[in-house]
């Protein structure tokens, strides 16, 4: 059966805009701002509102410990339950937004976060708290990881792609600033609970937002992408996305960078979500610091994270993405050897620098790790993204675990701290190696 092609089918040839131009030789007027600005924010928005449930694990290790005697690698193991999901998710979420697109997918996400959060408040089991917190809120955060921001800055920009990523990737940090000081407040006066509470409501809150003003391409309001010079039709819905994403994960593990990106990326996520975000707040407080002033701590860093992920969109732009790789895991590994000569009972400034530094190397790995993915695997590296953050969030599951489980062993984390800069200085050097391609990249699978 011959296809009728797009501009046929809506009735639109070629040559409207030059016949336009001939009608009308006066230039056409472009929109001030382009509607991909507002999706972006509305995006930006959508990633706040979820970051609440990222604030809560570090702040529920001591209550928990506390209120149920449960061991520390206990809550630890439904962490990592949690953050392996949060990874292994991401790519068929991905691949379901091409199939029902963004709005549903994001929509139903937000509300199985809400769901597994508030149920919270009843469980007096374990295995309770890996059903909630690890398994649906697991799913549901998963279907919220970066590859959502991945979607949008594919479809909706051409230019800029590298500075909407870091402004995206940044939305995490801001929620964790603005919910880091509110939970711990809530966890340090009344109880865990309550907290749970706000994540649950925070996730709720965002999805009239979601469904309202959320657009799944610029196709769909009659927009080209941002800085594309030829108007991109809707491509039709994906069938088959489970399929879809291990196909393209079939093909991904025959190349070499993919396995370079996603054991950075592992590393990336065991140094930052598994280890400073899980561990720092239960740490500090060893050492003598109030729980509050550890979450401030963390909020801090969500701060400088804002300003350092931007700012490595901007870089990403116009530098070589594997040098700044290497750089960005490099500083963080010194840094990660320094930290337990820092930790004491009162913040001074070597503390202050620490943070501040973390901060703005943070999730500055996104960027360049997002543009390598679209470098070696064209239309498809949204899902082979998804896939690297899969790797991410499974480092992360297992120093949330095995933090917890050294912890308990040694009686300190410092041992933690110092493998963790080493895995760093290791993942500096597999950021090097990633071999440039030449040529355009192509779909690892054609659907």
């Amino acid at each position: 059966m011959e296809r009728t092609p797009w501009p046929k089918l809506y009735g639109v040839t070629q040559t409207t805009e030059a016949a336009a131009a001939r009608r009308d030789p006066r230039p056409t007027r472009s929109p001030r701002l382009h509607r991909a600005w507002f999706v972006a924010a509305v995006t930006f928005v959508t990633i706040i509102g979820a970051a609440a449930f990222r604030s809560l694990p570090g702040l529920l290790i001591d209550p928990l410990h506390a209120e149920f005697g449960w061991s520390r690698g206990t809550i630890g193991a439904a962490v990592s339950v949690n953050l392996a999901l949060y990874g292994l998710t991401a790519p068929f979420a991905a691949a379901l937004m091409d199939r029902f697109g963004i709005r549903r997918v994001v929509a139903v996400a937000l509300t199985v976060i809400a769901l597994g959060s508030g149920l919270t408040v009843w469980m007096t089991a374990a295995w309770q708290l890996m059903l909630c917190w690890g398994l649906l809120v697991g799913l549901g955060s998963g279907s919220m990881a970066l590859a959502f921001a991945a979607t949008v800055t594919n479809r909706w920009f051409t230019a800029r792609r590298g500075l909407v990523t870091g402004i995206l990737t940044a939305a995490s940090a801001s929620g964790q600033l603005i919910f880091l000081p509110l939970l711990s407040w809530m966890v340090e006066t009344y109880d865990w609970r309550p907290a749970a509470v706000t994540v649950a409501l925070a996730a709720l809150a965002v999805v009239p937002f979601v469904w309202l003003l959320l657009r799944d391409h610029p196709a769909d309001v009659g927009l080209k992408p941002y800085g594309a010079t030829e108007f991109v039709p809707k491509p039709p819905p994906v069938t088959g996305a489970a399929r879809r994403a291990v196909g393209v994960l079939r093909s991904a593990v025959r190349t070499g960078p993919f396995w370079l990106l996603a054991g950075t990326f592992a590393i990336c996520g065991a140094s930052t979500n598994g280890l400073i975000q899980t561990h720092f707040v239960p740490a500090a407080h060893d050492h003598g610091l109030p729980v509050t002033a550890a979450a401030s701590l963390l909020a801090v860093i969500g701060v400088f994270d804002v300003v350092g992920t931007i700012a490595s969109g901007w870089f990403t732009d116009r530098f070589e993405p594997r040098r700044l790789l290497a750089v960005y895991y490099a500083l963080r590994g010194l840094s990660l050897l320094f930290l337990p000569m820092l930790l004491g009972p009162s913040v001074h400034p070597p503390m202050i620098f620490f943070i501040v530094f973390y901060g703005l190397d943070w999730v500055a790995t996104v960027p360049p790790t997002l543009a390598l993915c679209r470098e070696q695997y064209g239309e498809d590296s949204a899902i082979v993204f998804g896939w690297v953050l899969a790797s991410h969030q499974v480092g992360a599951a297992l120093v949330a675990f095995l933090g917890g489980v050294a912890r308990d062993v040694f009686g300190s984390y410092d041992m933690v701290w110092y493998a963790s800069g080493a895995l760093c200085a290791a993942a500096a050097l597999m950021a090097l190696v990633i071999r440039r391609r030449t040529v355009p990249a192509v779909p690892a699978l054609a659907v």
